[in-house]
């Protein structure tokens, strides 16, 4: 049986120990196009290791880059689960920040699968990551959700229902974020290396004109942008942030975040201008501080 729910439930989590360095994250910052004009002030606080400053969602990569060396990705073998790695997607990520990430620092990461949610054509597998400093202090929370196509059927739960439609009023803030040509080149450098993302004739291949931008990179470029352009360009007001990968974005395309403000919750929708409008993120939710 592809998925054996009880394996993959019960299962113990698997646990590494994850470094960082102030490299590490300058380099993740570039990669979602922090910088751009070096004499801005605000930009030069993500990428200059004078008082540097962390997006929240460098916790997607912390321990996977430059300074780890060549590192297998964690949570790609699960306990339980046999399916072909061709038919998954990232479908969703989820993040909750316990504490501010330090420039450079250590933590115990322990993985697991959450959940596993049947919908009928395809199954939602939950792997489920947890951070904590050395005197067991969380630091970070974070859910993606794997769309593994062909698997579901299997009599499971399908899952809670999440709304994704944006108020039916005009955005509060429109923010907008441009990609450059080489940015999914400089991303890949802080984790995923996949080919993807760098070899057109693999993009091809893969049905994409050419190579894409990550995922979560995508992601990382709209916590950046409202962090930015609505939290004061701190940080650590982010307490959790949540959505659903909707659609591809190549380098050098824009991002246009739209945010509905509801106290201290942020409702977005990012989507690509030059492909009218097409979304690139949805149902997405910040919660701030």
């Amino acid at each position: 049986m592809p998925i054996d729910m009880n394996a993959a439930l019960t299962a113990e989590p698997a646990v590494r120990e994850a470094a960082w360095t102030e490299r590490d994250v300058m380099l993740y910052h570039l990669g979602l196009g922090a910088g751009a004009d070096s004499l801005d002030p605000a930009e030069l606080g993500w990428v200059y290791e004078k008082k540097l400053k962390v997006v929240p969602t460098f916790a997607m990569v912390a321990g996977q880059g430059i300074s780890a060396g060549n590192v297998t990705p964690v949570g790609m073998n699960l306990p339980g689960i046999d399916i072909d790695l061709r038919k998954i997607l990232h479908g969703g990520q989820s993040l909750t920040v316990h504490a501010p990430i330090p420039a450079s620092g250590t933590a115990t990461i322990s993985s697991r699968v959450a959940d596993v949610w049947d919908k009928g054509k395809a199954a939602v597998i939950v792997l489920e990551q947890s951070a904590h400093t050395a005197d067991g202090s969380p630091l970070w929370t974070s859910a993606m959700q794997i769309w593994a196509r062909g698997e579901g059927g299997f009599g499971g739960e399908a899952g809670p229902e999440v709304s994704g439609s944006a108020p039916e009023r005009d955005a509060d803030k429109v923010l907008v974020s441009h990609t450059g040509p080489a940015q999914a080149l400089v991303y890949r450098l802080s984790a995923d290396m996949n080919p993807l993302h760098a070899d057109p004739e693999f993009a091809k291949m893969a049905g994409f004109d050419r190579p894409i931008l990550h995922g979560l990179a995508s992601y990382g470029v709209v916590c950046k942008a409202v962090v930015d352009g609505v939290l004061d360009g701190d940080p650590t007001r982010v307490k959790s942030f949540s959505v659903r990968f909707a659609g591809s974005l190549y380098p050098g395309e824009t991002i246009e975040t739209s945010v509905w403000r509801d106290g201290d919750v942020l409702t977005l929708l990012a989507t690509c201008p030059e492909r009218d409008g097409q979304p690139v993120l949805t149902h997405a939710t910040m919660e701030v501080r």
